[in-house]
């Protein structure tokens, strides 16, 4: 797991440097550079698979002296199956990431078809004059381009782009309202204008400072469910959650886990436990003060499964000393609360000497957990998901949009969802899929573990696990008002103690009662800031925050990270101040 950076056009050492600088947390362990001809990369190391012979960027040559050269970030976890396909390659070293310059070699643009992993990776081709850059089908790790004056520019955060002097931080007003009705983005452009990210599954082709070719992997299979009985079905599961979570497991560093206490991370915890003859290590987030959090459950789960439990409690106190830093982090913006455990937990993991975690992500977008897939198989359903945004219908908008031009991307995406075959169910599934799942946790995950070096494993979201999740019947995902039926079955024989049939409350953060406690203070802090003004009203600002319930303390909540995120990224604020200071700045 890595940053990678680079630009073809003007380039010199300093901005390689720049480079480096701006994604070093993303890489603790080493840097290295390439530069050809208008073609300069740059490249920082979190070492996972071959710590001594791994250092990029990857260089080699074409029968006809050409040099071709390879920068990733990523774990290409078919690594060894791929190598064992290839006999006559002189491969330099062991590195994961080492294969597919080679295969781009053999296959061109269809290398990426070919890999089984997560990834965002870039390849120089002097001699066909070509860059080539490639994003894994669920957009698990994330690559970002630019046109610039300057040149064609990439990096693995939009951030390090503008710290490069490429990309001048401004604002896009029309991603702006997008994100304040969803709290994230859908499609290639952000909020921060001139930026635009390479959509999961996509390879694209840059010749003379343009794209000239884009391809596109899909990340889920077309087509209808598929017939299959619960028996095989349950079997089939036991084998590729024993095949998926092993492959995630390909490290030569120690490996931990998130363990939630829901049903997908304690899926993940008792297939570890299975697979590993030691104790797995699992940090588990609670919350200060009377509120309802998952410890207890994860507790007896861990002690069940023999595993070392870590407990990591974040508190208000922590909420406004840490938002800067994660809104700095969260360059490509997601308000989701669960943020802010999730940064402190990668933050204990790193301490406790772990640069890799597994996590449950994607296990609701593929057994069908959340509570709209339920409605989906509703004869009432409505067509488009996300109707109703964030600031919707609380008298807080300057300005009505009846139209909701906001929605335009999710109604794209919804459009594209539904395809020949696909039940509502899947159809609602695969429009998560595309939007929420690349642009919301995925990327949540990306930025809060890579700020501190450690890297997030998704095993959920592997080829194979799709494949197989996505074509079961409704019936095997959905059953008695219950989502997740299949896992929930495996899981009752596998760890039976998760009592995975019972009611259990969701992973609920609650920041609604810590923006309480401070609610007329940060109303007014918000409500005077300028980027705030040019959209909302300020005594509807002020009402949100001063009863933060309900809908009102999502709001408030949205309000309160785009504030900050504005400041720090777009006025200069300090990302080391308290929450209140950055906003009285």
């Amino acid at each position: 797991m890595c940053g990678v950076a680079g630009l073809v056009g003007a380039h010199d050492d300093a901005l390689l440097d720049r480079f480096k600088a701006a994604l070093a947390h993303r890489g603790p362990d080493g840097a290295g550079v390439y530069r050809n001809g208008a073609c300069a990369l740059a490249h920082t190391r979190l070492a996972i698979v071959d710590l001594a012979g791994g250092d990029q960027p990857f260089v080699t040559r074409r029968a006809d002296g050409g040099e071709v050269a390879l920068v990733a970030n990523g774990e290409i976890y078919n690594n060894p199956e791929l190598r064992a396909e290839m006999p006559g390659v002189d491969f330099a070293c062991a590195s994961d990431c080492e294969p597919p310059l080679h295969l781009y070699l053999r296959h061109g643009l269809d290398f990426s078809r070919h890999l089984r992993g997560m990834y965002a990776i870039a390849i120089w081709d002097a001699g066909a004059g070509r860059l080539v850059l490639a994003r894994d089908p669920f957009g698990i790790k994330p690559l970002y381009y630019a046109e610039t004056a300057k040149g064609f520019a990439f990096a693995s955060e939009p951030r390090a782009l503008i710290d490069a002097g490429l990309v001048d931080a401004r604002l896009d007003p029309a991603k702006r309202d997008e994100f304040l009705q969803l709290q994230f983005t859908t499609g290639a452009d952000l909020p921060l204008a001139g930026i635009r990210r390479v959509l999961p599954g996509e390879t694209v082709a840059v010749e003379n400072g343009r794209i000239v070719e884009r391809r596109r992997i899909d990340a889920l299979p077309d087509g209808k469910p598929r017939a299959v009985s619960k028996a095989h079905a349950l079997s089939e599961l036991d084998r590729v959650l024993n095949d998926t979570v092993g492959v995630h497991q390909r490290a030569d560093v120690p490996y931990a886990m998130f363990l939630s206490g829901g049903i997908d991370s304690s899926v993940l915890l008792a297939m570890m436990s299975r697979l590993n003859p030691d104790p797995v290590t699992a940090f588990t987030a609670g919350f200060a003060g009377p509120v309802h959090d998952e410890r207890e459950h994860a507790r007896e789960l861990a002690r069940a499964e023999r595993a070392h439990h870590v407990e990591v409690e974040f508190g208000a106190e922590d909420l406004w000393t840490m938002l800067p830093a994660i809104a700095r982090h969260m360059d490509d913006p997601v308000a989701d609360y669960a943020t802010l455990p999730t940064w402190k937990l990668a933050q204990t993991a790193r301490a406790e000497g772990f640069k890799v975690v597994l996590a449950g992500e994607g296990g609701d977008e593929l057994f069908a957990g959340y509570g709209r897939y339920r409605a989906a198989k509703r004869l009432l359903f409505p067509k488009e998901l996300y109707r109703k945004g964030i600031l919707d219908g609380l008298h807080v908008l300057a300005h009505d949009d009846p139209a909701r031009v906001w929605r335009a991307g999710m109604a794209r995406a919804g459009t594209d969802a539904r395809r020949l075959g696909r039940t509502r169910l899947q159809s609602v599934q695969a429009q998560d899929i595309a939007t929420w799942l690349p642009n919301d946790l995925l990327t949540k995950v990306d930025r809060m573990l890579m700020a501190h070096g450690v890297e997030g494993r998704v095993p959920f979201l592997d080829p194979e696990m799709a494949t197989f999740a996505f074509a079961l019947p409704d019936a095997l995902k959905i059953k008695h008002g219950l989502g997740k039926h299949l896992l929930r079955r495996w899981l009752s024989t596998a760890m039976p103690k998760a009592l995975p049939f019972s009611k259990k409350r969701g992973f609920t953060v609650p920041v609604g009662e810590w923006i309480r406690a401070e609610g007329a203070r940060l109303g007014e802090l918000v409500a005077e800031q300028d980027c705030i003004r040019a959209v909302c009203r300020p005594t509807g600002v002020r009402a949100v925050f001063a009863d933060p319930s309900g809908r009102a303390g999502k709001a408030a909540w949205t309000l309160l990270f785009y504030a900050i995120w504005h400041k720090i990224h777009l006025e200069g604020g300090d990302a080391d101040a308290t929450a209140f200071d950055v906003l009285a700045d």
